[in-house]
């Protein structure tokens, strides 16, 4: 019985990490700021609207 009790913890402990994890990158995601990129390589210069 408390080896199945632990595995449900364990279970539930690990969906909570990964919830965490993935909602932090999505706040990363979202926090990037709106404007205009430029880059400038060797294929000349790129301008992207964010």
């Amino acid at each position: 019985m408390s080896i199945s009790r632990n595995l449900l913890f364990l279970i539930i402990g690990a969906l909570v990490v990964t919830a965490g994890v993935l909602g932090y990158n999505l706040y990363q995601e979202k926090k990037q700021p709106d404007g205009v990129q430029i880059n400038v390589g060797p294929n000349g210069l790129k301008i992207q609207g964010k």
